[in-house]
């Protein structure tokens, strides 16, 4: 499977860009908030996934694995397919839909091109704590780093704080800030677990 594609821009569409590597030249369609920092004649890593259906086969690209996670994870809500979650792309950015999401902000999701509020609830639901970048952080907090590593492992923001500050507890007093990390994300992931 292609994981991503080097190559040079030599046009654009409204949907799509045109990617030049070597005698091949790529048709994909990416966001347009993705493709407008894109410049033409420069060479650029293009994160991809192909779709393959029975009658029909798309390349769709994305300026960053995060991008192209948010692609995937957006297709996992009921009523958004490849083209619409394309479309919600390019009419909100990565940070700001992060915060949307995560201040459970459904007036900002609706206002989205194409996002109606039955679709801006869903993905309210499925989404929460799932779309977290290094992009977007609500507050810094002593955690943060291990945070992130959690949500990036599949746990969710919240389950992932209340684990760790659960889990500093049973640190004993004076360990070294190195150790002290180790065994809180050690400790916070057998938790999520729901090992004892």
């Amino acid at each position: 499977m292609l994981n991503s594609l080097t190559g040079t821009v030599r046009g654009k569409s409204s949907e799509s860009i045109y990617l030049q590597t070597s005698a091949l030249e790529w048709d994909i369609a990416m966001p347009a908030s993705d493709m407008e920092t894109l410049r033409m004649g420069e060479e650029y890593r293009i994160f991809t996934w192909l779709y393959h259906r029975e009658d029909s086969m798309r390349m769709f690209g994305f300026i960053s694995e995060i991008r192209r996670n948010t692609f995937f994870e957006l297709n996992k809500v009921d009523g958004i397919g490849p083209k619409a979650a394309l479309k919600i792309m390019g009419g909100i950015g990565q940070e700001e839909l992060e915060r949307a999401l995560e201040t459970e902000d459904l007036a900002r999701l609706e206002a989205v091109p194409g996002l109606g509020k039955k679709t801006a609830q869903k993905m309210l639901l499925s989404l929460k704590g799932k779309l977290v970048s290094r992009g977007f952080v609500q507050e810094e907090t002593p955690y943060s780093d291990l945070i992130q590593a959690l949500v990036e492992m599949g746990y969710d923001k919240k389950s992932a704080t209340e684990a760790l500050v659960y889990c500093e507890k049973n640190i004993p007093a004076g360990t070294e800030p190195a150790e002290k990390e180790k065994l809180l994300f050690k400790n916070a992931i057998v938790y999520l677990s729901g090992i004892s």
